[in-house]
Order: structure tokens, then sequence, then C-alpha cells
């Protein structure tokens, strides 16, 4: 790798997603040095190159991870296969059962993606293991950072905009759903009970120095996204959004990437609004939003209801879709909801891609093909070939040219005999 970088990115690394996204080399140099665009990358990991933000593609990612519950590594792995086999853009490993520093070590080392974390989830744990989790002293967050940036992790969720201040707000306007986010509970109750401030917004340069030193990008978490759309763009959730954007300059004044997470549950009609006031607030830095749900009452489908949200949101300029399985507020997911989630995700990604004009190109081969009804040509242009084959293969009363759904009377062979004669 070149050893000349912006924010810390060689310029080796520049000149491949300038490629791959079809952007200009010296406007994609110019969106990362502003913090419009970062590129979670690791040294120890050295995953494939992944631009997130302005003027770039829309990607998604796929968070995998075992539970107190179920420890099954393989399956894990497998998921991760999944999630590259179906064009996922990284992976978030968010295991919280069996031995997590060895979980986390395969996953980064089966991933060709970047892999994220949330190192206060481990940390966490394993202190409420030995007495409560509120017991956590500044020196266990800290080192655990560390130690995920150690073994590679490329972007770490860190609670920083929790500040003693929001958490008030919390206790004086009570939501539905008070706080859905682990990382942010965890800090929530750390402040409560030791009635001190967040170490990590406390001691927030000192973070930056960590970060800078591992190359490390930090996902500012959004610790008071809503967890039903009742409490969207709420006091506690904007407050918290404040508080983000002024430490979105302190990393950029630090020469650290980082990006910011947002929600959660969002009505449809404030999607819009969330995303316009995250870019306004934190200067165009990277949105990377969890669906958002737009419903609340879809449980068995929430890949469905995120993947709405997701498509409204990255059309209006969201830059990172976290996918939603059929599995969320129900269970652990299954290999099969990974690929569910993977492909609802994709879709809405794609979507707003072409919506924001990039990426029609790929419609158009599939529009042509169906009308030379090239069935092999639509599988190439499939997010899932594989569902299109079992589906195509359900039979055809029209021979091999015509599906079962038209039968003898496919408009496209009818319409196709009379207007191409000569």
């Amino acid at each position: 790798m070149s050893k000349m970088s912006v924010m810390g990115v060689s310029t080796d690394l520049l000149r491949q997603i300038s490629r791959n996204e079809g952007v200009d080399a010296d406007v994609l140099r110019r969106r990362v040095e502003a913090g419009r665009v970062v590129v979670p990358f690791n040294p120890v990991h050295s995953p494939r190159p992944c631009g997130i933000g302005e003027g770039l593609s829309v990607k998604i990612n796929v968070n995998v991870g075992t539970s107190r519950d179920r420890v099954e590594l393989e399956e894990e792995l497998e998921k991760v296969e999944i999630a590259r086999r179906y064009g996922a853009d990284a992976i978030m490993d968010l295991s919280t059962g069996g031995d997590i520093d060895a979980i986390r070590r395969r996953i980064i080392s089966a991933s060709d993606m970047p892999v994220g974390t949330v190192p206060i989830y481990q940390i966490g744990l394993t202190m409420a293991r030995k007495s409560a989790v509120v017991d956590m002293d500044e020196d266990d967050m800290f080192n655990g950072f560390v130690q995920h940036a150690k073994d590679g992790v490329d972007f770490m969720t860190v609670h920083c905009g929790i500040t003693k201040e929001v958490v008030e707000r919390v206790r004086r306007s009570p939501r539905v759903t008070d706080v859905v986010s682990r990382g942010g509970s965890f800090l929530v109750a750390w402040i409560l009970h030791n009635g001190k401030e967040n170490p990590y917004y406390d001691n927030f340069d000192y973070l930056l120095e960590l970060a800078k030193e591992h190359d490390v990008t930090l996902s500012l978490g959004d610790g008071m996204r809503p967890g039903c759309i009742h409490d969207a763009t709420d006091g506690a959730q904007v407050q918290e959004l404040i508080v983000l954007g002024e430490l979105v300059r302190r990393c950029r004044e630090a020469g650290v990437q980082c990006m910011v997470e947002g929600p959660g549950h969002v009505p449809l009609d404030q999607v819009e609004a969330n995303v316009r006031l995250e870019k306004s607030i934190c200067d165009g830095a990277p949105f990377y939003v969890l669906g958002p749900l737009v419903t609340d009452i879809a449980p068995g489908y929430d890949h469905i209801t995120s993947a709405i949200g997701g498509a409204v949101a990255a059309y209006h300029g969201a830059d990172f879709l976290c996918y939603v399985t059929p599995s969320e507020h129900l269970s652990l997911p299954t290999p099969q909801d990974v690929k569910d989630g993977v492909i609802a995700s994709k879709i809405a990604a794609h979507a707003a891609d072409v919506a924001r004009g990039r990426g029609a190109d790929r419609d158009r081969r599939m529009a042509e093909a169906r009308r030379e009804l090239d069935w092999e040509a639509m599988y190439r242009e499939a997010l899932d070939p594989d569902k299109a084959r079992e589906y195509r293969a359900r039979g055809s009363t029209a021979g091999e040219d015509g599906c079962s759904m038209c039968g003898d009377v496919c408009a496209i062979k009818l319409v196709q005999q009379h207007l191409r004669k000569k």
C-alpha cells in the first residue's frame, strides 16, 4: 500500500474505490478529507476496499453473532458466507455468548468485508457475570476498545452521545419503550448508578487517540434511537444527535474517520426529516441507519418494514443500511433469516441508487432479457438467482419460453409475434 494517505486512508485504497464506484479520484479524496466519505480499513485485517458516504453507492451491513442461548460458531461463519454471497458490504459481530474473543477473531479471519463490533457489549457482559454492568470502570471501557482494534476490527460503535444531560431528559420525558439500544442501556444505567459523566464522552480526546493509533473508524452510536414509532424524533433522540454533531467535528480535527448511526423505528413521513437533520447537524457525515422500521406491528416480517424505510432513507441521503431480518424482536436469526434480510436490504439500497442515478443499467439488462424471454440472462441479473430458478422450475404450460403465470397467452410472446412482423 502507498504510504501517502488522507484521514488515514491510503491513496492506493482511494484509487481502488474510485475505479469500483466510477467516481473521480480527486473528488473522492476531497470527500474523505472532509469526512463525508469513510473507508473502514484496519491494516491488521485489510478487508476489501469499501467506501461509505456522499456520492457513492448505498452500502449494507449484516449483523451476525452468538447469544447466550445459542453458541454455534460454524453457523455464524455460514451467515458470514451468505452475507458475502448475496452482496453485503460489511459485517458486524455482535456476539454475546461463548468465547467472544475467539469468535470475533474467527469472524474477522473469515470475512473479506470490513468488520465492526460494539466493544461495550463484551465489557458489560463480562462485568455482569462478576457483579453488575454498572460496575464497569473507565479502564474496562477503553481497554476493550483497544483489544478489538488489535484483533483487526475495522469500525466500532461507541455510544459517546449519551451524556448526563441526555439521560436527564429521558427521566423528565419518559418514552413508551425507554432505551432499546443494548450499549445505550449499559451506559444509561452506569451514569444513573455512578452519578458520573459518560467516560466515552468525558474522555473523547483519548478515544480519538486510540482510534487514530489503530486505524479504526468510529461509528458514533445512537443510544437514544427510538424503539417504536411513537418515540421517533423526540427530544432525547435529537439532543443526542446534537452532541454527535459536536463529536463529528472533533473527529475530523483529529484526523479520525467517523460515521453517525441513526434510528431505529420511524414513521414513513418522518424518515426524510431524520436524514436531513443528521446531514445538517453532522455536516454531511455518512449516515448509518438501522432500517428504519416504519411500523411496529409486523413481527416476522420486519425485513420488509425495514426495507421500506431503508429505501426512503437512502433515497434522501442515508449512506449505509443495517439489515433487519424476519426474526428481529423475536429470536437470533437463522442462516435463512440472514439471507432474507440481506436480499431485502439489497433491494432497498438498489432502489435508492437507481432513484439517485446509479445502477439502472442492471435493470435495463433485466428488462431486455425479459423481452427476449432469455431466462439465463434474467438469472444473471437477479439479486437471488437461486430463488428465481426455483420458482421458474415449478413448471410452465408454455414450453421453455414462457412461464406458468400466463401460459399460452404470454403478453410478451403475443405482441412480439405481431409487433415485429415485417
